[in-house]
């Protein structure tokens, strides 16, 4: 085990020379992931959800603009700030109630702030639950889904409706 782990050291030393890069929590997101989409499959094949033939192009739709939603809410919202600030700090407010923020900590605490700042990180793990709960529960999902893509539409309104506003106003 010595050896793996110093080998690993050392691909971590030639990957990224110039700084230094948290490989080993990448290593374990990784991982995490792997059992996570594994546990989504075992409960799945467990109740023995029928696997559609083809995807219902509504779903995918919906379940690409809830995933976009739901991931900028959790990754840059500002109401959720409290569920990353013990692994991020604040830099600054970007945008129509969004912030900024940076991965702080060590290895394990660092890469969970990289992955919750992130709405392309977040949206992997996003597609793999709603992809699963469209198994398992399917009209359960539809409605979250249809309501994430509701709120995704609201809000290309609301920001569509403040630049017109600005844009007449100059």
């Amino acid at each position: 085990m010595r050896r793996v782990r110093e080998a690993f050291r050392r691909a971590s030393r030639a990957y990224s020379p110039q700084e230094e890069r948290r490989l080993g929590g990448h290593l374990g997101a990784v991982v995490a992931f792997g059992a996570y989409t594994a546990a989504w499959g075992a409960a799945v094949g467990a109740r023995k959800a029928k696997l559609p033939d083809r995807h219902d192009p509504l779903d995918v739709l919906f379940t690409a603009a809830a995933t976009f939603r739901l991931g900028r809410l959790l990754s840059k919202g500002s109401v959720t700030s409290p569920l990353r600030a013990p692994f991020t700090r604040y830099e600054k407010a970007t945008g129509p109630a969004e912030v900024s923020e940076s991965a702080r900590g060590g290895d394990v605490r660092s890469t969970v702030g990289e992955l919750v700042t992130c709405p392309f990180c977040l949206s992997v793990w996003l597609t793999t639950t709603l992809a699963g709960a469209h198994l398992l529960w399917p009209r359960a999902t539809r409605t979250v889904t249809g309501g994430l893509t509701a709120l995704a539409v609201a809000d290309a309104m609301q920001l569509g409706y403040d630049c017109l506003v600005q844009k007449n106003s100059e």
